[in-house]
Order: C-alpha cells, then structure tokens, then sequence
C-alpha cells in the first residue's frame, strides 16, 4: 500500500479506527489495545511502566472524548501525519491531537500519537 499516493479522505478513513482504539484503549488504561498498532520503533518507546505513568499524571489521557474531528494531513518523507481537534470528557477546550502513519511490513503502523 501506497500510503503518499492516496487523498487526505482516503487517509483519513484509514486514520480513523486507529484514533478510535487509541482513544477508547487510552480511557481504559488499556497498554496491549492502545499499542496494538505502533510499528516497531514505537513500540519500544512506549513500554508499559512509562505508559502507565503518562495515565496516572495526566487527566486528559483517560478522558478523551469519542467525539472528535479529523481535520487534515501533512506528508513529510515517507509518512503522513493526520491532525485529530479533540475533546476531553472532563477538561474544557480542544486540543490537537497527531497521528503519524507509515508502512512496515506492508501494513499501516502507527510512527507517533500525541495530544497537545
């Protein structure tokens, strides 16, 4: 799959389910579902002691909310970053949200996630 070739909705659609399992496997502290899609580097920065620090000193990673809204793509090198505005459950505002895809082993991975 050529990920760089494809449109913004194309990729979007893509992006999609990944957000949704990072979102619903970050409320419930969920380490194997939330990394079930990270290519290999990620995984290895993303061990299960730092993860759970990250749930347990910040509010907004277990009260995400499933209402959010896909609002764009950046194509840098060989991946592509999808800009996610997303709400908290529980926090006022929005904040931004990234998810860097890319190939490895013919499959769609997940290089990045983070919420600002």
């Amino acid at each position: 799959m050529d990920l760089l070739e494809k449109s913004d909705d194309e990729i979007i659609e893509i992006a999609k389910p990944i957000w949704d399992n990072l979102v619903k496997s970050s409320n419930m502290k969920n380490y194997g579902g939330f990394t079930k899609d990270f290519g290999t580097q990620m995984l290895f920065g993303a061990n299960e002691v730092e993860l759970g620090k990250q749930w347990s000193n910040n509010k907004l990673l277990t009260s995400l909310s499933e209402d959010y809204e896909a609002f764009g793509c950046l194509r840098r090198g060989l991946n592509i970053t999808v800009l996610f505005k997303q709400k908290s459950k529980d926090i006022p505002g929005e904040f931004l949200g990234r998810l860097v895809l890319g190939i490895e082993d013919d499959e769609v991975k997940v290089f990045g996630a983070t919420i600002y």
